[in-house]
């Protein structure tokens, strides 16, 4: 049969909307509510269900599902305005949860093992570069004898480094955090599989040979490489690859550190940009089971002990703030300092792979005069927590960290910043603190605080991670009485950092320069909030299926009220819904002059529920390929009750607009007389005292 009047034949839908069916004898298609619709659905002759078990059925057998739809014009999208997912159905969707939970944990063991496995490669290489021994445990070089000729130590393992950079994957250079952002943000989280073995080999050799660095920073972007390259070996979304890299990511820092927590914050601030169930839990189950290795291989404690610490008083809480402000301009001067040298590197007339090797004579240098320097340095952090490494020798040692530290890193070689940034904060609040405990006592400032509020706020401020810097400072040190001057330092700082640098840090500037804008805060979605009754338009303009193509034209061309819409919803001759044509459908002029609507309508119509959300309808749109759909009642699907198009769904937002422009003031002084006032008379009634002052 022809589509011409047997497509306005009724269509039937059971009461529990599980069942979708045209009337014997005709070839209607079926109504395509959000949560029933599929492409398919234009090319039904014959009836279409859907199980008890939501699978999709078909009477027809020569009918394929995936018979595709015949294209045919529609309303401009909302593709280059909106973007969305088909939303899943609750049973798909929990039992993705459970799929990722149990890969993420995969993951998160794989990622523990290659850190145990990195952090002996590392102790290997130091204990054969500077004392010639073969031995796997985690050294620091600083205790070696060699002299001056430890300058050429970091020279042959920056050698090393740039080669393979240079000839196995370029992927390899930087710190781990910013380039595994980059695969998130630009490169649907995909990993080069080549990048989890040369990355953690490459900064063994670049930390042995006396590199500057943390490992944490390889060791994550290890573990984020593990969980995409799992994510690629199966069929997953871009999303799910995304939660698979930063589970893998959590799991390195977790197994680094011994701080689940930290890392899964780390997880949602730096690499999901998203706080969702769908992510949150595997990340989480990811960082606990790294954990859980972790303790099987070194025990559970803190990564940084420190001597207890009492609860601070109302001034020392002031003066912490006040140097975690300081520790923020700190931390902005580091960030912009990085990326001066990597300008300068940038300038240099030689190809990048000489680049480490140039830095490498600085930092063997540096080694040289001031040895503390020299490799990871956890040691380090540890003695200035402790307040066994003070004074000048501190003072020597931040310095001098600093200076071997920024220029390596600015060179593009491989390595981390978390451990070099704790040793410079740990420091600086560590010297700041001794200065106040012998110059203003009175304030009652204890150094065992100021260096770890130093510590976790140049982390806050450097990479504006505030939670996570907080939570660390906790989890590597077990000092329950520390988190209020830790909350409040941090939060100082990363005050002070966003106002000098707003729109970077020092994880996102390399990715900003490239003109990838990187969003740091995230909120609620507004559209979620609001229904799409409240901003559908009540009163549609219809057309008829028996109405003459002509006689709407000239109706469009008279300008009458509602003639300038670009999509009319099409009702048959029980005013049930029958399909939507376009403007653009109504003004070809190659239909025939005796067309009528119905012979307009070309694919089923798209609705949408009233009590369906404005960002279920955005998603909505853009999957159809729509820019306006029909809005309808659950009890009654064919019965159109309003129209919602991509400007109603667009001015939604409004809303959220005013909320963030307008400022007004819902209450004036006198206002809060008149509230005062009777509180005061009812409380002397109360009293037992009278209008006149006089006891009753």
């Amino acid at each position: 049969m022809e589509r011409g009047s047997g497509w306005l034949a009724a269509i039937a839908v059971s009461p529990d909307r599980t069942t979708v069916s045209p009337s014997p004898g005709s070839s209607t298609p079926a109504i395509a509510p959000l949560d029933l619709y599929r492409p398919e659905y234009a090319r039904l002759p014959a009836e279409y269900y859907i199980d008890n078990h939501g699978n999709d059925r078909y009477s027809d057998a020569h009918v394929s599902p995936d018979t595709p739809a015949p294209r045919v014009p529609v309303a401009p999208s909302l593709e280059a305005a909106m973007s969305g997912l088909r939303l899943p159905r609750a049973t798909e969707r929990n039992g993705r949860i459970l799929l990722l939970s149990a890969l993420a944990v995969g993951v998160a063991i794989l990622a523990a093992l290659a850190a145990r496995v990195l952090t002996a490669l590392i102790g290997l290489i130091t204990n054969l570069a500077f004392y010639g021994t073969w031995s796997a445990a985690f050294t620091s070089p600083a205790n070696n004898h060699l002299g001056a000729a430890v300058i050429i130590v970091p020279v042959i393992g920056a050698l090393i480094v740039g080669l393979m950079a240079r000839y196995g994957s370029a992927a390899i250079r930087g710190h781990g955090i910013p380039e595994a952002m980059e695969q998130v943000l630009l490169n649907q989280s995909r990993i080069a599989p080549r990048v989890t073995f040369l990355k953690p080999v490459s900064a063994a050799i670049a930390i042995g040979t006396g590199g500057p660095f943390g490992a944490e920073g390889p060791i994550i972007a290890t573990g984020g490489a593990l969980g995409s390259v799992i994510g690629q070996l199966l069929r997953t979304t871009a999303d799910e690859r995304k939660i698979l890299l930063a589970a893998g990511a959590a799991a390195g820092m977790a197994a680094t550190f011994g701080s689940p927590v930290s890392a899964v914050l780390v997880a949602v601030e730096l690499l999901l940009f998203e706080y969702r169930a769908r992510s949150l839990i595997p990340v989480s189950f990811a960082a606990a089971a790294a954990t859980v290795v972790r303790l099987a291989f070194v025990g559970s404690a803190p990564i940084f002990p420190m001597p207890a610490v009492a609860p601070p008083g109302g001034a020392a809480l002031a003066t912490y703030v006040a140097l975690g402000a300081v520790i923020g301009v700190a931390a902005v001067s580091i960030t912009r300092a990085l990326y001066l040298i990597e300008d300068g590197f940038e300038r240099l007339p030689i190809h990048w792979m000489w680049w480490p090797a140039l830095a490498a004579v600085v930092v063997g240098v540096v080694g040289w005069v001031a040895p503390r320097t020299l490799g990871v340095g956890y040691v380090n952090i540890e003695q200035t927590l402790a307040g066994s490494l003070a004074g000048r020798a501190l003072l020597i040692l931040v310095a001098f960290k600093f200076i071997s530290w920024v220029i390596a890193l600015g060179s593009g070689t491989s390595g981390g910043t978390l451990a070099p940034l704790f040793t410079i904060g740990g420091g600086l609040g560590a010297l700041i603190g001794a200065g106040l405990e012998r110059w203003t006592p009175f304030l009652h400032v204890d150094g065992h605080i100021a260096a770890l509020v130093g510590m976790a706020a140049i982390f806050a401020g450097a990479s504006h991670a505030l939670l996570a810097s907080v939570i660390f400072a906790f989890e590597t040190t077990r000092q329950p009485m520390g988190l209020l001057p830790l909350l409040a330092g941090c939060s100082a700082a990363y005050l002070v950092s966003l106002r000098l640098m707003p729109h970077s840090s020092i994880m996102t500037e390399k990715l900003a320069r490239r003109g990838t804008r990187i969003r740091s805060e995230y909120q609620a979605d507004d559209l979620s909030q609001i229904l799409v009754r409240d901003i559908a338009s009540s009163t549609p303009v219809v057309l008829h299926t028996t109405d003459a193509v002509e006689d709407v034209r000239d109706w469009i061309v008279s300008r009458a009220p509602g003639s300038s819409h670009q999509g009319y919803p099409v009702l048959d001759g029980n005013n049930a819904l029958a399909g939507v044509v376009t403007r653009r459908d109504l003004l070809d002029l190659e239909l025939p002059v005796t067309s009528r609507v119905c012979d307009l309508i070309t694919r089923a119509p798209v609705v949408i529920y009233d009590d369906n959300s404005a960002r279920e309808a955005a998603d909505h749109m853009v999957r159809e390929q729509v820019g306006r759909v029909p809005v309808v009642t659950r009890d009654a699907p064919r019965t159109v009750v309003g129209m919602v198009s991509r400007s109603d769904v667009l001015g939604a937002h409004a809303r959220r607009l005013a909320a963030h422009d307008d400022a007004e003031r819902h209450l004036s002084p006198r206002a809060m007389r008149g509230f005062v006032s009777p509180l005061s008379r009812s409380g002397a009634a109360r009293d037992g005292i009278g209008s006149d002052g006089r006891a009753s």
